[in-house]
């Protein structure tokens, strides 16, 4: 039988990772629904926040990655106090979440500028 072996701080980055951008989508999804319950939406993050307690936190270097975790504590101080009219905190929820994909997707949005006017040496 192999023993099993500690994860090396990879895994555990890996892992952390992961499990922010799993509650990131799930919450993202269900802020977008047209049928949307503020009080099924707290039950839901509640159950969303149990996984990443489960995970060892660990240090982030990326800027996206520290506006999802930054986007995972506004939720769940948003969604700590619950009342009819949501809207304002959906809305606000919404716009982070779009900052967040944002920078995320930063680096495909590169324009190549002056493309024309590149080296030609004639061959």
């Amino acid at each position: 039988m192999r023993e099993s072996t500690p994860p090396n701080e990879k895994v555990l980055r890996l892992r952390y990772i992961r499990v922010l951008e799993k509650f990131f989508t799930r919450a993202l999804a269900f802020l977008k629904n047209q049928d949307f319950n503020p009080a099924i939406f707290k039950k839901n993050i509640d159950k969303y926040y149990e996984d990443i307690k489960k995970v060892k936190a660990v240090r982030l270097d990326s800027e996206y990655l520290n506006m999802l975790e930054e986007f995972v504590n506004s939720t769940l101080s948003k969604t700590a106090k619950i009342d009819d009219d949501f809207s304002e905190q959906k809305e606000a929820l919404l716009k982070e979440a779009n900052l967040v994909h944002k920078e995320k997707n930063k680096s495909n949005y590169k324009k190549d500028k002056h493309k024309s006017k590149d080296f030609y040496d004639g061959y």
